[in-house]
């Protein structure tokens, strides 16, 4: 697999990758990513392909999909994961 470009963005890391007959773009933003991967056959074949079909619409649509991964994150700690509170001062005994 090799990469064969990035899409820029303000908030995401968005790279494509080619390898024998699929090409896969990769989002990414901080502690989470998203794959989406295209046949050969499929009509992308190119960057220029990849660009055409990842447009604001589809970059919208996964950044909302990477912010319900976090907010599924958040939540799930919240419910199983008791954090324990710091003292502000050691424990003297």
């Amino acid at each position: 697999m090799r990469i064969i470009g990035n899409i820029e963005h303000p908030i995401l890391k968005i790279t494509v990758f080619k390898m024998e007959n699929r090409i896969s773009v990769k989002f990414e933003s901080g502690l989470y990513e998203q794959t989406y991967k295209f046949r050969h056959g499929e009509g992308v074949e190119t960057l220029e392909d990849v660009e055409k079909v990842v447009d604001a619409t589809f970059q919208a649509q996964v950044l909302q999909h990477l912010n319900a991964m976090h907010e599924i994150r958040n939540q799930a700690i919240s419910r199983n994961i008791v954090l324990e509170e710091e003292d502000e001062f050691d424990r003297i005994i």
